[in-house]
């Protein structure tokens, strides 16, 4: 099935543009969700994770501790893999489950990480990148989840560069100053443009 991989850095308005495909009837699989889902409460992840991490990286409600594992993977690159390790296999699994049972003529993947995970740009027919300058992604993230400066710099350190997504992507949504009608063109244009590509 004809599919197109979605990406962009954090604060590049990944989710915005999902929201507008799924608006138009694009089935939708979302990666960080299933992440969220095998890490909540009662998440297949946790039982691995507790083992291999401790109890201390729980919630008292037995999720993934977020603000707790963020900074020990941030400060450990080993801990960072141990932790991929658990949670990719689980959510290649779901995603491709999910990915199965999707109708249309077209699906969408959103994959946060889909540069930095290796094998995701032949697993999709195309890449489409949503685009913005890393001072734009910072001042958004601040904003929304009012973290500092620094911590949004340390989270752009760790996903691929501008220019790396760029060099993957088949597509670009330049979403910068972009107000909601300029997106949802766009995007008008790519769904036409992917509907006809899914009928090849």
């Amino acid at each position: 099935m004809f599919s197109i991989g979605l990406t962009g850095g954090i604060g590049s308005g990944k989710s915005t543009v999902a929201d507008l495909f799924t608006a138009r009837g694009v089935p939708l699989v979302d990666t960080d969700r299933i992440a969220h889902q095998v890490t909540a409460s009662g998440g297949v992840a946790m039982p691995l994770i507790a083992g291999e991490f401790g109890d201390d990286f729980l919630t008292p409600d037995g999720a993934l501790d977020r603000a707790k594992m963020r900074t020990l993977v941030f400060a450990d690159d080993t801990a960072k893999a141990r932790l991929e390790r658990i949670v990719h296999p689980l959510i290649r699994a779901e995603t491709e489950r999910q990915r199965s049972r999707t109708g249309g003529p077209y699906h969408i993947v959103v994959v946060p990480l889909l540069v930095e995970a290796g094998d995701w740009a032949t697993r999709v027919s195309r890449v489409l990148v949503v685009d913005c300058p890393v001072d734009t992604q910072i001042a958004r993230v601040m904003k929304r989840n009012g973290f500092t400066r620094e911590q949004v710099l340390a989270i752009v350190a760790k996903q691929a560069t501008r220019d790396a997504r760029l060099a993957a992507a088949n597509d670009v949504i330049v979403n910068d100053d972009a107000t909601l009608d300029t997106l949802a063109r766009e995007v008008d244009a790519l769904h036409a443009r992917y509907l006809a590509y899914a009928s090849l």
